[in-house]
């Protein structure tokens, strides 16, 4: 699956040939360098590892910037392997934006917004006092009765409760490519994308 690296730069939107205004997402995507190249007879299976965001000698380590330096590359920030790329690529080769098209359909993934410890209603959308579910009587914002009776007398795995929220790694599929712009590596894709701004995404088609 051919892919690249990107960061988030924020939304915006367009209108498309109708006059229709559209949400979408503006990523920086690539370049990337091929930092290592897998095959079947060394290590298994076959992927590229690309490199994206240039990081200082000062901030990496010694082993990872001899790895580096076998691409011919300085030592890369975030570092993403993609199996069954659609390109033979070669050590140290540059991969840009030029390889996804206006039209054709994407999945992006990136890490989800954290927002700390929250409650059901945020959490997972539960109604409240005002639907009268779950048991609760007069608390607007509680769960509710969460408890089984004398068999089980526990509360089952997976029960919906307020915890931490956000912060995992989320997969948006079959995004539209809005507009490619090659001299800029950017890419615009219909709607929105999981993370905050500047943050990394792994985008494939």
């Amino acid at each position: 699956m051919s892919g690249l690296i990107g960061r988030k730069i924020g939304m915006t939107s367009i209108f498309d040939e109708n006059g229709k205004n559209i949400p979408c997402t503006v990523i920086e995507a690539g370049p990337c360098v091929v930092t290592q190249v897998r095959t079947n007879e060394v290590d298994g299976y076959e992927a590229l590892q690309l490199g994206f965001d240039d990081k200082t000698d000062k901030h990496s380590t010694k082993a990872a910037a001899g790895h580096f330096k076998k691409a011919g590359t300085v030592a890369k920030k975030k570092v993403v392997e993609f199996q069954d790329f659609a390109t033979e690529q070669k050590l140290g080769d540059i991969i840009d934006v030029s390889i996804f098209a206006e039209g054709e359909f994407v999945d992006v993934q990136g890490v989800s917004k954290g927002k700390g410890f929250q409650g059901v209603v945020k959490r997972h959308g539960f109604g409240g006092v005002g639907q009268s579910t779950h048991g609760q009587h007069n608390r607007l914002r509680a769960p509710g009765s969460v408890g089984a009776s004398s068999y089980p007398s526990r509360v089952f795995k997976g029960m919906r409760m307020a915890g931490r929220t956000g912060g995992v790694n989320v997969k948006v599929q079959n995004l539209r490519v809005l507009k490619v712009v090659a001299d800029k590596n950017l890419i615009l894709v219909k709607g929105a994308v999981p993370g905050h701004k500047d943050s990394y995404l792994i985008l494939q088609k």
